[in-house]
């Protein structure tokens, strides 16, 4: 029967976004609704398909190519014979007089199939994505039941050093704390995570090349940078190798994720695969090697990251932010403000000590509905979270429109007084 190409693939099942929480829900070891939109084949049309990505997709995922008609279309099967013998033909490219039929006929079929890597062989095809696998050695007693609590630190894990690589992506620092965190975890939101199998040993995530190349490139560089260090270390006793590191991207973050993996476990591996439509980037060999560390390592990862936030200096700044808590422990004196930070530093939120006539000017600026600016350093002790030596506090005009924005912001928390006398600002 004759299908035209502009046949449309049934719905993939869901895939859960990395977003937050990474690690699966305690109703589900399988989510579907993690925090973010989940791809579907919905719409993935066969026209619009490269074959050849397609191809290099399914060798990708264990798929194996046995024979077909050479120079007009091959004949794949699934990884260890699975989905009962099921078989794909595959055109060799577009100019192949059938192919719109081959593509729509391989497309359902790998829609229906109950091999696990033709889920991810779709997400590939619907968003154009590189590729990153974990594998975690844990010991032979965490199978079956024990294989939750595994597959928890391997998910929990890997967000973490994605995260680690999207907060490199935006500024190198030794110690990130609360800087650039919202615009890295926002980074993560289309972040996929594919097949799930292998009792917390194996897991693999799909980052979209559009939004996502920046992190992916700066995380391999990371771990490289890592690897290197973490040898320089053990060889010679020396950190320096660490400190040069930060600027491929390696932190303190970035080692707790790997010391978060290693621990508990033989050993893991991080291997990269670049999206097949896109191509490796600029700079970039075609095939990273993958990068591995072991529980020898765990001592100069663990001393790096503490290195680390001990040496990150503190930051002068001059933020401007709205105040949405006050607290002293009596009617006159000083007391601690915190602000929802809007311009001057790239945290949330921020907490200060005020004296007596800059925290009555605080409090004055929130009656009205306006923000406050105020200068100080921002201390990474408590991950930039907290300004010390706060001076020139002063409140700021804003237009109307922006007021009255503020005011209902900061009306919805009526209970704002009651909240603040009885917790720490």
């Amino acid at each position: 029967m004759h299908r035209p190409d502009e046949h449309v693939v049934p719905g993939l099942p869901g895939f859960p976004a990395v977003g937050s929480p990474f690690a699966p829900s305690a109703a589900s070891p399988h989510p579907t609704d993690a925090g973010g939109t989940s791809p579907s084949a919905d719409g993935l049309r066969p026209a619009q398909v490269d074959p050849v990505v397609l191809s290099a997709l399914l060798a990708r995922h264990g798929w194996r190519r046995r024979g077909g008609a050479a120079g007009r279309y091959a004949r794949w099967t699934p990884p260890g014979g699975a989905a009962g013998g099921t078989s794909l033909l595959v055109p060799e490219s577009r100019s192949f007089p059938d192919s719109g039929d081959l593509m729509a006929e391989a497309l359902m079929a790998l829609a229906r199939s109950a091999a696990p890597s033709a889920r991810d062989v779709l997400v590939g095809l619907a968003v154009p994505s590189d590729e990153i696998r974990w594998w975690r050695d844990v010991p032979g007693e965490a199978r079956g039941a024990a294989s939750w609590s595994a597959q928890e630190r391997l998910r929990a894990g890997a967000r973490a050093m994605l995260l680690a690589g999207a907060l490199a992506a935006r500024s190198r620092a030794g110690y990130h704390g609360a800087r650039h965190r919202a615009q890295a975890e926002a980074a993560l939101e289309q972040v996929l995570i594919g097949d799930g199998a292998g009792g917390g040993r194996r897991l693999t995530v799909f980052v979209p090349v559009e939004d996502g190349r920046a992190t992916v490139t700066t995380l391999l560089r990371a771990l490289q940078g890592a690897r290197d260090a973490t040898d320089y270390q053990r060889a010679t006793g020396g950190m320096e190798a660490f400190d040069a590191a930060v600027e491929l991207g390696v932190c303190q973050e970035l080692t707790e994720s790997l010391v978060a993996l290693v621990r508990g476990s033989e050993g893991i591996r991080v291997a990269l695969e670049w999206s097949p439509a896109a191509g490796a980037p600029d700079g970039f060999g075609p095939r990273p090697e993958p990068v591995e560390f072991s529980p020898g390592d765990l001592p100069a990862l663990r001393d790096a990251g503490a290195r680390y936030v001990r040496d990150e200096p503190s930051v002068p700044v001059r933020i401007t932010g709205a105040v949405v808590r006050m607290r002293r422990s009596a009617p006159g004196g000083p007391g601690t403000v915190r602000l929802r930070v809007l311009a001057g530093a790239d945290v949330a939120q921020v907490r200060l000590m005020l004296e007596e006539d800059a925290y009555r000017i605080a409090g004055q600026a929130h009656l009205v509905g306006v923000p406050i600016r105020v200068s100080g350093r921002l201390e990474s002790r408590g991950g930039f979270r907290r300004l010390t030596g706060a001076s020139r506090v002063v409140p700021v005009q804003v237009e109307e429109a922006e007021r009255d924005r503020l005011m209902k912001s900061l009306q919805e928390k009526l209970g704002f007084f009651e909240e603040a006398c009885g917790d720490d600002a």
